[in-house]
């Protein structure tokens, strides 16, 4: 099978076309494990298909190391955009791509005939309980809400971007152990499908520092919707405006929260190589 390892600031992805190698739907979740396996395989936090698409140009699904399958993913859209300009499968720099979680509207900038970076529309956060989703009762928003886990007390904020996420601010993200945390909070009997995991440090009203752990792929170097998930949870608890550059572990991204209630997602997508593999 002909795949291509790309990278949205370190969030890394095994790319397969399934326009041209599909792959039948009982074997795709074991297909991702091995993939996605560092030791046995090509290593990856998440294995993208592309798909044909009966509402938009293209369909884009992804599967995390586990097998699971995410409803979104923002650092694997921008890789999916560029894998498909950059093969001239996608002539134009607009593009609409058909998720779990909706259609996202795309726009990428392009240098030498290449994508440099890419515009997505995320589309609206989901702030309900019932939308996250999290037990309890369907009060209109989590907003420093206090959570319970292995004898630490959180505030925590819930987000879904189509996927499910909790922010949690803290004043020094990087002596955490997220190692130990992420998998308590993921799994908490509060949330029936799981949830990624933000820990969040404000730098100043337009910057902070996030660091993720991903359900079902867990610590990376960046998570395209949690940073989206991240600045809208900063703004509703006042601690940033709506327009912020994101510091992940693997590079930034730059977020904005706009007036019509969508968030806009900013940037880089990488190629790294191309490759065959025995299934």
């Amino acid at each position: 099978m002909k795949f291509t390892k790309m990278h949205g600031i370190g969030n890394d992805f095994v790319v397969i076309n399934c326009l041209e190698q599909p792959i039948p739907e009982e074997q795709l979740a074991e297909v991702s494990r091995k993939l996605n396996d560092r030791k046995f395989g090509i290593g990856g936090d998440g294995l993208i298909l592309v798909l044909p698409s009966k509402m938009a140009d293209f369909r884009m699904r992804m599967f995390n190391p586990d097998g699971s399958e995410a409803e979104m993913c923002g650092n694997g859209i921008r890789c999916f955009a560029k894998y498909l300009y950059d093969r001239k499968l996608a002539g134009d720099t607009h593009l609409r791509v058909e998720t779990k979680a909706g259609v996202k509207t795309i726009k990428m900038l392009t240098r030498g005939g290449k994508v440099e970076s890419v515009r997505v529309d995320m589309g609206q956060p989901r702030l309900r309980r019932s939308e996250i989703p999290m037990r309890g009762d369907d009060t209109e928003r989590v907003v420093g809400e206090p959570l319970k886990v292995d004898g630490n007390r959180f505030q925590i904020t819930a987000v879904s971007m189509g996927n499910p996420h909790v922010v949690i601010f803290d004043d020094n993200v990087k002596n955490l152990d997220l190692e130990r945390l992420g998998p308590l909070i993921e799994n908490h009997k509060a949330f029936p499908e799981r949830t990624n995991v933000q820990f969040v440090q404000v730098c100043n009203s337009s910057e902070i520092i996030l660091r993720t752990w991903e359900r079902g792929a867990g610590i990376t170097l960046a998570c395209g919707t949690g940073a989206c998930a991240a600045v809208v949870a900063s703004a509703l608890n006042n601690k940033t405006g709506k327009h912020v550059r994101v510091h992940l572990p693997g590079g930034d991204l730059v977020i904005e929260w706009t007036g019509d209630n969508r968030v806009m997602m900013n940037g880089p997508a990488e190629e790294v190589f191309e490759g065959d593999i025995p299934l």
